[in-house]
């Protein structure tokens, strides 16, 4: 079980952050193919999230909403939808935390690994820690926080030595 990387995407799309863990896991890319990443998974995300069937309402016969004009064509929507929240391949698996800011964090893992979510808030607690809490950070900017470098990298390192 295994953690390969984390990239960190701003509420723009902008890469802010992108660390690898294992190097024989996933394949090396550039810092530009890292920047088309971040860019192209926030247009995924931006197009996942507006995904949202409509049901029709209990005791409506018609089989499109907009074919029956007035109340007795009412609307069933469900919750919005939170987008793309995994990505599973036979190589890996990308698992996407989208805070209430509309920054997303990318975990990218083995197939097997378990509690990839209880990994990827973890890893939210702490940026909000030590890059949200540092005075010197600027929002939507790239992260350059040794001390959250060193927590990260000591964190994932724990889950991969299991």
């Amino acid at each position: 079980m295994t953690v390969f990387a984390l990239i960190i995407i701003n509420k723009a799309g902008g890469l802010i952050y992108n660390r690898t863990f294992h190097e024989g896991g996933l394949n090396k890319i550039s810092t530009n193919d890292y920047l088309v990443l971040a860019g192209t998974f926030h247009g995924v995300h931006a197009i996942t999230t507006r995904l949202n069937p409509v049901k029709n309402a209990p005791g409506d016969r018609t089989s499109t909403p907009s074919s029956v004009p007035g109340a007795a064509n009412i609307v069933n929507r469900p919750e919005p939808s939170s987008g793309l929240e995994v990505l599973e391949s036979e190589n890996f698996r990308l698992q996407c935390f989208n805070t209430m800011t509309g920054t997303k964090f990318l975990l990218f893992t083995d197939t097997t690994q378990a509690n990839v979510d209880v990994t990827i808030r973890r890893v939210y607690e702490m940026y909000s820690d030590y890059v949200m809490k540092n005075p010197f950070y600027q929002l939507e900017m790239p992260i350059r926080c040794d001390m959250f470098d060193r927590k990260l990298l000591s964190y994932i390192r724990e889950i991969n030595n299991r």
